[in-house]
């Protein structure tokens, strides 16, 4: 079976593949154009995330289990009530770019054709919203213009706001490809850390935080300067005086300045922009999330269009998309400022929609946009708000305000394939939802690629399609001529033919060509790329290679950019800037990744990642608990001292929740700034200030099951083969504290300790490990996870066994150490005695051990394994 993976906006193809045992084998699909049979460490592990742990089964309501029919009549009845006693702007919708795009088709056109309001909007806003209208306001359209292609093809890639190798793993790996190739291509990353990525780089731009807008206005200025704009391109544009005159004052001395950059290193990026023929910008979060990311998007796009460097192999500004179908539901009108096949709110538009869908009303204004809309669930402006495939409870910024809004909120409905989040636990219904490899659609990726994603397996306990748990309900609001539909091609062939629908070449979006597939056709349907009508039949690989643009007069717009530094900025009370993002094995707030217990190895806890001098100053060391706080809020996290981290800078990863850790959620710092054009949050900056986190005791505790442990310690929650591993820092004494957890109750006890700290235990029940607890004073103990987790599934059997476990000593030979390849499992113990062996570089370690021979990920980590053991002492 090939089906496409869920995670980024990479869009891998994936096969699939049952196993004798009910389990399933999964491979990248190597004819699949956005891979090639490639896959990162996440999407090969799929195969581990397709079991019943952890789901939804069943409806709930208020907590108790309920029949469809039941559960469904109860959301139209008190979605109806509101609306009577309300009026339908007291009803939001939350969606995702994990839905299908049928799925989200399906919720705009309730939403926004029958109920009358734009109240839907999409986590997407927190990630693409800048993108989005950069390329409108700039292209006309919101159309990436580019391919994977142009990897194979750029004589310059421009990575910028984008730790790729982590974050696109299989994309980044196709341009390590491209470099090996080509070594003449020229790569320059442009981000405050020193990333993965710059492994890669010629040239790494360690800017201040938040001044992109002005390095690029610097590199238009340039251009304009040394006479390097593509001047038959000017009959094509507007706006290009006005862009250029804004961007006059940006000499490259005062670039270097307001970006706290070397002169030398601003000259050399825009020498090579200059000399490149081709040039391709990849940008991704550090360019979106910010208070300005609209205006940094469209300072990319103006020097690509002022150089001529679109529409043609190589060249061309490239926003990487942050998840497997935000570029489909934008295509349906996901997000609130939009309708639907790319119609904004214009009277015209409106009523094109509203004859399409002969609904009895339509959307005549934008709705609330994310952030907006949670502000306005707290303040008890909307009523009732039903949240799909998403955990805006992690998510948005300000997140205790979240929290307290959704607790508030009269009525809140959550479509979920997890039982238990930090949104469901805030539920008044749940609605089992099926999950990758149960559902059947569509998702479009980063360069308008439409895959299938196909069912291969039966649906968990009672879990339906979003798509028909939305239509059950629009119908038992009245509505049912428009949302009968039996398959979810039938509503692709709607959305299609709505795309289509009096286009005339004026919208980019346009995939008509395929609306009259038939349900065959559709389960069959190879990836292809939009524009999918008359003119490209075949898909289109590249846009506006015409130079013919989407707005009206066709020509593209330049826009004057005035660049502006973030809202949030150090002070004497927060003197850091934290700045946050993914890390290489999770994905979003773990729900999937993080019950994969290969994919909690490489980092099983929250950290802050921070410059050697910034630790020296606050009196923290390697791996101290640490208490970062902004005006906001705060959490705990391990320091992590790195050289490649900006100093005054923090990186806090963005992954971990309330179900993974007790005080480990970034949201809490967040403030709920926004881009005035976008609305998309400014995530990336956020004024802290950090203290080492005081504790009497530091432990790990291992046991057969997951237990609730409360807030009386610190606790991370790290999923092992055989047994649940937390990490704890505590009060008082830690056997005080298990034994009021409740958790030595019934157990034969064996411990160790010493007037030092040290505390260790092991508790038996018949023969079998129940309990492994080991403590220190000041620091978690240096134990051997291997050999204490394999205790739990085949116990030793002799006292010298049984003394060894206590100690958490590894048996002979068997400790590897912290995991740098998630792919094939190798640690750094391995990596280490193959580098003493004679393994001096990361191909002899591919051949000797596998590692960095799959998704290629850990290969920065390899070689900075083998610099540091080939550096004197």
């Amino acid at each position: 079976m090939k089906t496409t993976c869920p995670y980024c906006g990479v869009g891998c193809g994936v096969e699939v593949l049952p196993q004798p045992d009910g389990s399933y084998q999964v491979s990248g699909d190597a004819e699949h154009p956005a891979n090639f049979g490639r896959l990162c460490v996440k999407g090969s592990a799929l195969g581990e995330t397709s079991g019943q742990a952890g789901r939804l089964l069943h409806p709930q309501i208020a907590g108790q289990q309920a029949s469809w029919p039941q559960a469904l009549d109860e959301v139209a009845r008190r979605l109806q009530q509101v609306i009577d006693q309300h009026g339908p702007q007291a009803v939001a919708f939350y969606a995702s770019g994990q839905l299908l795009t049928e799925d989200y088709y399906v919720a705009n056109k309730l939403m926004k054709g029958f109920l009358g309001v734009a109240n839907i909007d999409t986590n997407s806003r927190l990630c693409m919203a800048s993108a989005v209208v950069g390329y409108k306001r700039a292209l006309g359209a919101d159309a990436v213009p580019c391919c994977y292609d142009d990897f194979d093809a750029a004589d310059m890639v421009i990575l910028a706001g984008s730790n790729t190798a982590w974050a696109h793993p299989v994309a980044w790996q196709r341009l390590v490809q491209a470099k090996k190739a080509r070594p003449e291509m020229k790569v320059v990353v442009i981000d405050p850390r020193r990333t993965a990525t710059c492994d890669l780089a010629d040239l790494h731009l360690a800017l201040k935080p938040g001044s992109d807008a002005a390095l690029f206005n610097g590199l238009l200025h340039w251009l304009e300067e040394h006479q390097q704009r593509d001047e038959s391109l000017a009959e094509h544009v507007v706006g290009l005086e006005a862009a250029l005159a804004t961007a006059a004052e940006w000499n490259v001395d005062a670039v270097a300045e307001y970006c706290e950059l070397k002169v030398t290193e601003v000259r050399e990026f825009y020498r090579l922009f200059s000399a490149s023929a081709a040039t391709l910008t990849l940008y991704c979060m550090g360019i979106n999330q910010s208070g300005s990311g609209s205006d940094k998007c469209n300072a990319i796009i103006n020097v690509h269009l002022a150089s001529g460097k679109i529409g043609r192999a190589g060249s061309g500004p490239f926003s990487l998309t942050g998840q497997p179908n935000a570029m489909g539901g934008r295509e349906v009108g996901g997000l609130a400022n939009q309708l639907a096949a790319h119609m904004g709110f214009s009277a015209e538009e409106a009523a094109l929609v509203q004859r399409f869908w002969q609904s009895p009303r339509i959307a005549s204004q934008p709705g609330l946009q994310a952030v907006e809309l949670f502000q306005a669930v707290g303040r008890g402006e909307v009523k009732a708000i039903w949240i799909m495939g998403t955990n805006p409870a992690v998510s948005l910024p300000d997140g205790s305000a979240v929290l307290s809004a959704l607790k508030r909120c009269p009525l809140v409905i959550v479509s979920d394939v997890c039982a238990a989040t930090d949104t469901t636990a805030l539920a008044h219904i749940l609605l089992p939802a099926q999950g990758w490899g149960e559902k059947n659609g569509t998702v479009t990726n980063s360069e308008r690629r439409i895959s299938r994603q196909r069912g291969f397996i039966a649906p968990v306990g009672e879990a339906m399609p979003d798509w028909w748990i939305l239509s059950q309900v629009a119908q038992r609001l009245g509505f049912s001529g428009a949302f009968d539909w039996q398959h979810p091609a039938e509503i692709f062939r709607e959305h299609a033919a709505l795309s289509g629908f009096g286009n005339n070449g004026q919208r980019a979006f346009d995939i008509s060509g395929l609306a009259n597939i038939d349900n065959q056709q559709w389960e069959r349907l190879q990836p292809i790329q939009w524009p999918v009508n008359q003119q490209h039949p075949a898909g289109c690989a590249r846009l506006f290679t015409d130079l013919r643009f989407f707005h009206p007069d066709g020509k593209a717009r330049l826009i004057a950019v005035t660049p502006r530094l973030p809202v949030a900025q150090a002070d004497r009370h927060y003197p850091l800037i934290a700045n946050t993002g993914r890390i290489r094995d999770q994905w979003h707030t773990m729900t999937r990744t993080g019950t994969v217990p290969r994919l909690m190895q490489h980092y099983a806890e929250p950290f802050c990642e921070l410059h050697r001098d910034d630790a020296r100053h606050y009196g923290l060391r390697e791996d101290d608990l640490v208490r970062v706080q902004s005006s906001r809020g705060w959490m705990v996290c391990r320091a992590k001292i790195s050289e490649g981290a900006l100093r005054g800078n923090l990186f806090l990863p963005m992954h971990w929740n309330r179900q993974f850790c007790s005080q480990g959620s970034v949201d809490a710092l967040i403030a709920p700034t926004v881009c005035p054009e976008s609305g998309q949050p400014e995530s990336k900056q956020t004024a802290v200030r950090v203290r080492r986190w005081k504790s009497d005791w530091q432990g790990i505790l291992y046991l057969r099951e997951a237990a609730s442990l409360g807030e009386s310690a610190w606790w991370a929650k790290i999923p092992q083969r055989g047994a649940i591993r937390y990490h704890l820092a505590g009060e008082g004494t830690a056997l005080a504290w298990l034994t009021a957890q409740g958790l030595l109750s019934g157990l034969e006890l064996q411990t160790a300790q010493a007037d030092k700290g040290y505390f260790h235990l092991l508790g038996w029940k018949k023969g079998r490990l129940e309990l492994a607890f080991y403590s220190d004073r000041e620091r978690l103990p240096d134990i051997d996870n291997e050999s204490v987790t394999g205790a739990f599934t085949q116990a030793p059997v002799t006292p010298q066994g049984r003394f060894a476990l206590l100690a958490g000593q590894a048996r002979a030979g068997s400790s590897q150490g912290r995991t740098i390849c998630s792919c094939f499992g190798v640690g750094e113990q391995r990596i280490a005695a193959a580098i003493a062996r004679g393994c001096d570089t990361a191909e002899a370690l591919g051949v000797a051990l596998k590692c960095g021979t799959n998704c290629g990920s850990c290969l920065p980590e390899l070689k900075q394994l083998i610099a540091c053991a080939q550096s004197p002492v």
